[in-house]
């Protein structure tokens, strides 16, 4: 289905509207997963012509997903990434640990961007840096394209690397989502050291709902997906 490239009209607009000069885009990948971290990319493009093809990475093939992320990697001019670990999430909400993972990313950034687009509708970074959210900016910005293709591979990656010890769980497939290999392992074994254990799937699990931990925080938590069932980076 074809789509319309993204482009730097966000960009410019802030621009010329606060006077800002660098630039950051920022996306997550793993709010919805059972297990593994959530991760923040925070990206800085300036104004170049993007690599072609490029757009939000759940459109893209994960061979073409992965050769994108390599190119983007030496193209942008400057990106980050920031992780939240299932214990964060599990201690702090998912809104706070978005938080946290976008902050480690965009501190880890060479520069401190004068203002950031931030995918979605929600500003769940907040003061004191300058955002401006954009719906589906995955798809229209191109450096908020750019974070969610890199935010994308290394995740799965990490995934990947993750499962190797626990294969029943599927994770290099599935990178810690809902799938039925996960859901049957889950089932069997109960949760891996890597799954988020104040997540809902645990109620539909007998056996192992002991293992739930009580939410301690109020600001909406997981996502609640119908049917659903210590790391350090």
């Amino acid at each position: 289905m074809p789509y319309e490239p993204p482009t730097h009209t966000v960009e410019r607009s802030l621009r010329a509207t606060t006077g800002a000069k660098v630039i950051a885009g920022v996306d997550e990948v793993g709010r919805g997963a059972w297990a593994g971290p959530v991760t923040v990319c925070a990206a800085i493009t300036g104004l170049r012509r993007p690599p072609e093809g490029l757009t939000d990475s759940k459109l893209l093939t994960i061979k073409r997903r992965t050769e994108l992320a390599g190119i983007l990697q030496t193209w942008v001019t400057a990106y980050a990434l920031g992780h939240a670990s299932p214990e964060e999430i599990d201690d702090l909400g998912m809104t706070a640990a978005l938080r946290l993972a976008a902050v480690r990313a965009l501190e880890s950034l060479p520069v401190r961007p004068d203002a950031v687009i931030l995918d979605g509708k929600h500003d769940y970074l907040g003061a004191p840096w300058r955002v401006r959210t954009v719906i589906k900016g995955d798809r229209s910005c191109v450096a908020v394209a750019a974070a969610s293709v890199i935010a994308k591979v290394r995740r799965d990656k990490m995934m990947a690397e993750l499962g190797a010890g626990h294969a029943d769980f599927g994770f290099a497939d599935n990178a810690g989502y809902p799938s039925p290999v996960h859901k049957a392992a889950l089932e069997e074994r109960g949760p891996t050291p890597y799954h988020r254990l104040s997540w809902a799937y645990l109620d539909a699990l007998p056996q192992w709902r002991h293992l739930k931990k009580a939410r301690n925080w109020a600001d909406g938590g997981p996502p609640k997906i119908e049917g659903q069932l210590g790391f350090d980076f």
